[in-house]
């Protein structure tokens, strides 16, 4: 089984508004094939709480503008540490980065296949593209 094409399509407005507030490193992951609940698991981290809260409330608000869509849960906004929205078909992470080098949700699902989101925020690297600062 593969993620519909409904929950990509809200995935990637979820993903591209987490880019436009300065996200790091989003991951779109296909979990439908061994989670029965959901099926796309978007991760996004951010080096600070009120970051993260700016994420999580830009994803809402743009998930809501364009899809007419409200998460069924959100999960951890007191701490600002690790919010999860849960849309049904696509459960969203936004971790700060110490959360997800800690518990790597990414390792834990990597043999899921990603979904591709290409950052069309101006000025945002390319895919394949070192950022500014050559890293």
């Amino acid at each position: 089984m593969v993620a519909t094409d409904i929950a990509k399509t809200v995935a990637l407005t979820a993903a591209q508004a987490a880019a436009d507030k300065k996200a790091r490193d989003i991951v779109l992951l296909d979990v439908s094939e061994p989670v029965v609940i959901t099926d796309i698991f978007m991760v996004a981290s951010a080096p600070n709480e009120r970051q993260v809260m700016a994420i999580v409330d830009a994803i809402e608000d743009r998930l809501r503008t364009v899809h007419n869509e409200k998460p069924i849960r959100r999960e951890g906004e007191k701490s600002g540490r690790w919010v999860l929205l849960d849309y049904g078909d696509v459960t969203i992470h936004v971790q700060h980065t110490e959360e997800r080098e800690y518990y790597a949700l990414d390792s834990l699902w990597k043999d899921c296949p990603s979904i591709e989101f290409v950052d069309a925020t101006p000025g945002a690297p390319v895919a394949g593209e070192a950022a500014e600062g050559g890293e």
